[in-house]
């Protein structure tokens, strides 16, 4: 248990360290299907207060049509994780003939 904590702390300080100012989406496969609508994700108040900053990783699946029909974290900050898939969701891709995974990142930087 005290290892977890130390371990929280230890994350919580080095996102802390950094700095900056939004949540930047960007696709990891560049060849990958064209995205049509992209949604930036609302920074969290609380991570504001804390200037906690990183990258949030989502692995989306894209429906025939462009739509996103699934989005699952695939590593990021907890506080920073819901509001990265609750955007990934809003995402519209360019149709294609089958269904499509990607991995979106979302770049938070703390103020």
């Amino acid at each position: 248990m005290i290892r977890r904590v130390k371990s929280l702390i230890a994350v919580v300080l080095t996102a802390v360290a950094l700095a900056g100012t939004a949540a930047l989406p960007t696709s990891a496969q560049e060849e990958g299907r064209k995205v049509k609508t992209r949604v930036n994700p609302t920074y969290p108040d609380l991570a504001k207060r804390m200037k906690v900053s990183g990258t949030v990783k989502v692995m989306v699946t894209i429906e025939p049509n462009g739509t996103v029909k699934t989005a699952k974290p695939v590593g990021g900050h907890p506080l920073l994780v819901e509001p990265a898939v609750e955007a990934a969701k809003k995402w519209k891709y360019e149709p294609a003939s089958a269904e499509s995974t990607e991995v979106v990142e979302f770049h938070f930087d703390g103020e």
